[in-house]
């Protein structure tokens, strides 16, 4: 029996714009996804946008009955910027402000613990339009944006996220074209990064200057890179690896500064991005209160086997490694290493003062699953066994020392994507794409077990 500490929550996490669809006249405004399907709905896995959602907007109130009903005791939603602040900045929607209060309202009502997320890859397009996060301006609308949330909604949320996995439309959008503005500008990736830290830290002050009670964080995709091998320059490449992909947002954010090799790796191809003395103290005296930490599978890393004068790509300093024998998720294609959350948990105790975290995403995508309906319902045996596998890491992790309080699923309904549309699902509970109807899956019902029990 794997038994967690008192009070541990269960629950999932989704996002709004994967989430909560578009009605006719509910006032929200365009996001950088709305815009890029209007002009390229070929980037969208067949032409599925993202007005097609799984329809929480409309469906929401059924929705949080099965959220009951899968035993959560913990649920992170996001709040879309383009619906609550149509163009970004200025005046509210009040059909926005009316619907979260009462989602927000209803999971309360549950005795369900609430952690909302402000950001989760989703830009009011009006401030796209003006430079984006490459544009410091959108720095402090994000800021306006959070107190405005912190106003509305502080009497019904007191666990904040300020942006979900940020290092991501830093690499998707401005390194590959994944993200819109789909453009590979290594300088301009950079001073985005540095942008979108400078709005977490501003939101956080935000935060804590009105709701002084309240906790506020970050949620990182902290996946260790783990080398090819043992050489020197392997190793290396690992360790320049992490530095932009996890410790470019987790040391600001925890520590309030920037590593000093990140740093000095900037300079050297003169990579520093505008800054001010004034925000580097902002950012040096606003750290987050606890972490949320997504992981799915780890960073395989060598040395580079191109050589440029000057890097036009992070594979000047680490290319991805396949590694042979690995073990793998059929249905999806991604490799599966339970390990990676015990190295994580070790990592935060030894390194970053052992912070309280929560473990906000961990999901098995699977493509196809209809063929394991039985009886009218997914008998996903094979998600069951990739949770239990990553709770006996996250319980190792716990036994060792490792201050993590909550696991959390990605996701609760089978959501959309921009890559994938509905092809991969994810969630405790199935959706049916042409009549909106939610079936729980088996993993549903167990998902309840393993929360009343608190282990498994």
């Amino acid at each position: 029996m794997y038994k967690f500490p008192e009070g541990f929550l269960w629950g999932t996490s989704t996002s709004g714009p994967q989430s909560e669809g578009i009605e006719a006249g509910d006032g929200k405004g365009m996001s950088n996804w709305d815009y890029w399907f209007s002009i390229a709905p070929e980037k969208f896995h067949n032409q599925v946008g993202p007005d097609r959602t799984s329809t929480f907007y409309h469906n929401y109130k059924e929705d949080i009955e099965l959220l009951e009903q899968t035993g959560h005791t913990t649920f992170r939603p996001s709040i879309q910027w383009s619906r609550l602040i149509p163009e970004g900045v200025g005046e509210v929607n009040p059909k926005a402000v009316e619907f979260y209060r009462d989602v927000f309202k209803r999971i309360n009502a549950k005795g369900i613990k609430l952690m909302v997320n402000l950001y989760h890859f989703d830009i009011p397009y009006a401030l796209q339009a003006k430079g984006g996060w490459e544009n410091k301006e959108t720095a402090y609308a994000f800021r306006d944006y959070a107190e405005k949330c912190f106003e509305l909604f502080g009497d019904l949320v007191d666990t904040w996220f300020t942006f979900n996995e940020p290092i991501v439309p830093v690499e998707a959008g401005y390194l590959a074209d994944f993200h819109y503005p789909a453009k590979v500008d290594l300088k301009a990736a950079v001073q985005v990064a540095y942008h979108t830290q400078l709005a977490s830290s501003l939101a956080v002050e935000a935060c804590h200057r009105l709701n002084p009670e309240h906790r506020i964080s970050v949620i990182l995709n902290l996946t260790p890179a783990y080398p090819r091998s043992d050489h020197p320059e392997d190793i290396k490449a690992a360790r320049i690896a992490e530095l932009f992909q996890a410790k470019s947002f987790l040391d600001p954010s925890v520590k309030g500064y920037y590593p000093e090799e990140l740093i000095d790796i900037l300079k050297a191809h003169d990579l520093i991005p505008a800054h001010t003395e004034e925000e580097l103290a902002i950012i040096r005296e606003n750290t987050v209160d606890f972490l949320g930490v997504n992981y799915y599978q780890p960073l395989r890393v060598q040395a580079p086997t191109k050589t440029t004068e000057q890097p036009m790509n992070l594979d000047f300093y680490f290319e991805h490694y396949v590694m042979p024998g690995r073990k793998i998720n059929p249905h999806r294609g991604w490799e599966i290493y339970e390990t990676g959350v015990y190295d994580i948990a070790m990592m935060i105790k030894q390194d970053y003062d052992n912070i309280d975290w929560i473990l906000t995403e961990n999901g098995m995508g699977v493509e196809g699953e209809e063929k394991f309906k039985v009886d009218g319902a997914i008998q996903d045996d094979y998600r069951i066994e990739f949770i239990q596998d990553h709770l006996k890491e996250l319980h190792r992790a716990i036994e060792d020392g490792a201050n993590c309080h909550g696991y959390m699923l990605w996701t609760f309904i089978d959501c959309w994507s921009w890559l994938n549309a509905y092809k991969n699902r994810y969630g405790l509970v199935e959706l049916d794409l042409e009549s909106q109807k939610r079936t729980i899956k088996k993993s549903g019902h167990w998902f309840k077990e393993l929360s009343q029990n608190n282990g498994f």
